[in-house]
């Protein structure tokens, strides 16, 4: 029920990722009134895999965590939680209010033991068409110097687990690279990390080379990286926008911009191909880890093909098993 537009865009992509994973299965919490509309004429094989449990409430976006958190009994939101606690789900995925969704995660599924935050970590793409893990993007607005070296721990065991790498670089988001520079708690960060020998720690990064793949794990406070990515999704939104001709515009404009458009796909064709690489919906989905079960949080605004995605990052998580991964990753050998 959560997210901009709710059920129209959570049930197509719900389907669409049934008949793209035939080992999946979803329970959908939710308004039968709103839902069933949109699965009756469903053909059995993907029908059976799917169940909808009734209910009628749900946390807003606009109330505030305390409010969500006393009075989230019976929402569709709890119940998907309290469903991966009891066993009958192993991961949620939820389009709803982010900081209900952190809340209630944290009391209902608990951190992993030794975990001081769990933290919101997503794949972020480069130019070259690999990709990087960056974290935390908005569950801690102010983390310490042992928060930090935490995020790097979970993002390098994440990063090794789903990239596949064996010693994946981590660096510190800075407002530039030399020691003296940032707060205090990063500078006090990057020398727990230089002292970590467990760690391939390569040393600050800045903004400007979010995208270059520098490094394989980007670390910062929840303040600094929501920033970051929203900047980063909006600025490669817009640019394809503009190539793709969707901005407004009179006749003349239009075509204009669109002569425009395939001159610049011709005569930058592979860089083009590149651009069209990072296509923001393909990364839709940040994970809140350092909890016992798997957590997803699609952006509210996410269309059906960017909610597909995260619900296919939550089942690649459960078959991987990544909160025991970072749980056995944390413990001294």
């Amino acid at each position: 029920m959560g997210g901009d537009i709710g059920p129209r865009i959570v049930i197509p992509a719900s389907v669409k990722a049934l008949e793209q994973d035939p080992m999946l299965s979803l329970l959908l919490f939710g308004d039968c009134r709103q839902i069933t509309p949109l699965i009756e004429h469903l053909p059995a094989e993907i029908a059976n895999r799917l169940q909808v449990r009734h209910c009628t409430r749900t946390i807003e976006n606009n109330q505030d965590l305390s409010h969500a958190l006393r009075h989230s009994k019976g929402t569709s939101m709890r119940l998907a939680i309290e469903a991966v606690r009891s066993g009958e789900a192993q991961g949620c995925v939820s389009g709803g209010n982010t900081g209900a969704l952190m809340g209630l995660s944290k009391i209902l599924l608990q951190p992993l033991q030794g975990i001081h935050r769990p933290a919101l970590v997503s794949m972020i793409p480069t130019i070259e068409g690999e990709r990087s893990v960056m974290l935390d993007l908005g569950a801690n607005i102010e983390c310490d110097a042992e928060t930090l070296y935490q995020f790097a721990l979970m993002g390098s065991i994440f990063a090794q687990n789903t990239l596949n790498l064996v010693y994946p670089r981590i660096a510190l988001l800075n407002i530039g690279t030399e020691e003296i520079k940032g707060y205090k708690s990063i500078r006090d960060a990057a020398k727990l990390l230089e002292q970590d020998g467990t760690l391939n720690y390569i040393g600050f990064l800045e903004g400007n080379f979010l995208l270059n793949g520098k490094a394989d794990v980007i670390v910062s406070d929840g303040f600094i990286g929501n920033i970051a990515l929203k900047t980063l999704e909006g600025a490669a939104k817009n640019l394809i926008g503009l190539l793709g001709g969707t901005t407004p515009g009179g006749i003349i404009r239009h075509m204009l911009r669109t002569i425009f458009r395939r001159l610049i796909k011709y005569l930058f064709k592979k860089r083009y191909a590149k651009l069209a690489q990072i296509n923001p919906d393909q990364y839709n989905g940040a994970s809140l880890i350092g909890l016992t079960s798997v957590v997803v949080k699609s952006h509210g605004s996410a269309g059906i093909e960017a909610f597909t995605y995260a619900i296919k990052d939550a089942a690649q998580q459960v078959r991987q098993n990544i909160p025991n991964k970072i749980l056995s990753g944390l413990q001294p050998d």
